[in-house]
């Protein structure tokens, strides 16, 4: 028997977002709890969740998963809470979708880029460290670089390295409340 339910997601009110959706609301799948092998459903695309990154930076912790269409076209998903505005307002879940961009050897910087004629402009960089399950082409812990952008439009550009390695870049838009489900095996 598999279940099937919504899951929450919106971009932070704070940084240009249309509104968010409460970690608490009970009318919604709580996305913090998707499992490696595990089906989830985005935009009618069945992807299986094949491993996952579980980061954490100066307090910060967010989950990453690795999903396969089945095609070996792999996309992440990344889940974060993000705190309220003010103490005491309740924050709300971040869920985006990450398609990879080629870069060329392109390499973040410190000021707007332009990525297939979208200006990016850096919204944060740093390092976090993670540990990794499941299937992920990664050691067990480890640590990641990354520089993330945002558009004037809401997409996401972000940048990773891994212990140092090569730059990868990917891009995302906030995905809204009920686009996801998740079937999940007992």
């Amino acid at each position: 028997m598999s279940s099937t339910v919504p899951v929450p997601s919106s971009p932070d009110e704070s940084e240009g977002g249309a509104g968010g959706v409460s970690v608490d609301d009970p009318d919604y799948f709580d996305p913090r709890t998707i499992r490696v092998g595990d089906t989830v459903y985005v935009q009618a695309a069945r992807l299986r969740v094949l491993g996952a990154l579980h980061l954490g930076r100066q307090g910060d912790q967010w989950t990453e998963y690795l999903l396969d269409d089945g095609t070996r076209r792999y996309q992440r998903l990344s889940v974060k809470e993000r705190p309220g505005p003010a103490e005491g307002v309740p924050g709300h879940l971040e869920v985006m979708l990450w398609t990879e961009v080629p870069t060329q050897g392109m390499v973040p910087a410190k000021h707007m880029l332009i990525v297939e004629g979208v200006e990016f402009y850096p919204v944060d960089r740093g390092t976090a460290s993670f540990r990794s399950e499941g299937v992920t082409g990664f050691p067990d812990r480890g640590l990641l670089d990354f520089a993330d952008y945002r558009a004037g439009d809401g997409r996401h550009l972000s940048f990773h390295r891994f212990h140092g390695g090569q730059w990868t870049s990917s891009h995302a838009r906030p995905l809204p409340p009920g686009s996801i489900s998740v079937e999940r095996l007992p």
